[in-house]
């Protein structure tokens, strides 16, 4: 195996996705043990007003992204999976838990503008 810049990089994608695993993980724990909210659908930093309504929706992303990587890591490290398959697998979790996780924060920030404009507007 020759080391250049595709080696470091696919490298570099491995050894990434352990922490990711692991905060996504905490996340989900976070929201179904503490009961911690804080986390919930962020819109710049901002939880919603109500983010215990989107906390089970959060937690699921997580928590099959988290499962997702670590089968992953676990294909990798057994060695019975192909470099295109491991690749694929993980661009794949990581786009669709980066998609799933902004379309459920824009939805839950829009339905709390929605809420207190409509609210706002009756009184």
């Amino acid at each position: 195996m020759v080391f250049n810049v595709s080696v470091a990089l696919n490298w570099i994608l491995f050894l990434a996705l352990f922490p990711i695993a692991f905060f996504w993980l905490r996340r989900a724990w976070r929201i179904v043990v503490r009961r911690d909210f804080s986390e919930v659908a962020l819109r710049r930093g901002e939880s919603p007003p109500n983010p215990e309504k989107f906390a089970p929706y959060e937690m699921l992303v997580n928590l099959v992204g988290g499962v997702a990587l670590l089968i992953v890591i676990l294909m990798v490290l057994v060695g019975g999976v192909h470099f295109n398959t491991w690749t694929a697998l993980a661009g794949s979790t990581l786009w669709c838990k980066f998609f799933f996780s902004f379309a459920l924060a824009r939805h839950a920030h829009a339905a709390a503008r929605r809420g207190g404009s409509s609210s706002s507007s009756s009184s």
